[in-house]
């Protein structure tokens, strides 16, 4: 009877912590289970220089790249372990309601349409809207002046419309599947203009500083969150408080000098981490 008591008591303190394992390493399927196997998978743009982009030796490199690896090493991941995964505009939600990616971080900006498909952590990084045009046209002043141009803008992004149906009613809207799709047609006098992010055009500008000119008049306020899987909280959690801890070490703005300062761009203060 002894023997008998003492296995049970070894399997009960055995069940004890097992349960105590799981709720360390959170539920199957959230970002912390899958941290604590000691891989991710990430999405991040491979296009977008300054931001996320992927070399021709086949390195990623970039802001979000950066902040990328600041988190997942947060959640004890190492940079080694992190599976790369590319995340178009067309595909953000996609990758991850589908549980092909733990974590976007890849240009992502807030928006209440977004949070009824995902989670945002963050913001990360605050900005506006603005517009690329080639470098000799006076004609474009801001996005009030685009009546009758061609604006150029990516598949399942909200800002060309957004011009159109608060400045310019009349302006044409075109669209490519990248951004560098949308370059190429600027260069080539396919288009007048391109609309993204003020820091996304700031990278393409740099590329082409002879060619192509940023308007330099922000009419949007916007901000810059990490997309996670929905209903994961604790998940939510720990990456809010990566975010904070690379803020407050200084590792969020030696990150944005190294990858964006060289384009010339005015870094805005670190964002608030705010409440979800």
């Amino acid at each position: 009877m002894r023997r008998q008591g003492r296995l049970r008591i070894v399997a009960v303190f055995a069940t004890l912590a097992l349960i105590a394992a799981c709720g360390s390493r959170g539920a199957a399927g959230s970002l912390s289970a899958d941290a604590a196997q000691g891989h991710l998978t990430i999405g991040i743009r491979f296009d977008q220089p300054g931001l996320g982009e992927r070399t021709l030796n086949g390195e990623f490199k970039g802001f979000d790249v950066e902040v990328a690896k600041y988190v997942a090493n947060e959640l004890g991941v190492s940079p080694d372990n992190i599976t790369w995964k590319e995340a178009q505009p067309a595909d953000r939600e996609k990758l991850l309601t589908g549980a092909k990616v733990d974590m976007v971080v890849a240009a992502y900006t807030i928006s209440d349409e977004r949070k009824k498909l995902v989670d945002f952590a963050g913001p990360y990084f605050t900005l506006g809207q603005d517009l690329l045009i080639r470098q000799d046209d006076k004609s474009i002043v801001g996005p009030e002046s685009l009546n009758g141009k061609r604006l150029c803008t990516v598949v399942n992004t909200t800002s060309a419309q957004a011009v159109k149906d608060k400045f310019a009613h009349e302006v044409k809207l075109v669209e490519y599947p990248r951004y560098t799709d949308c370059i190429t047609a600027l260069l080539a006098g396919l288009v007048d203009a391109v609309t993204t992010g003020d820091v996304i055009l700031a990278g393409y500008a740099a590329q082409n500083p002879e060619l192509l000119r940023i308007v330099g008049k922000p009419f949007t306020n916007d901000a810059y969150g990490i997309g996670l899987r929905k209903g994961d909280p604790d998940g939510m959690a720990k990456v809010d408080a990566a975010l904070q801890k690379m803020i407050s070490t200084g590792a969020w703005r030696a990150a944005a000098q190294a990858n964006l300062g060289a384009s010339g761009y005015e870094l805005p203060a670190p964002p608030a981490i705010t409440a979800h």
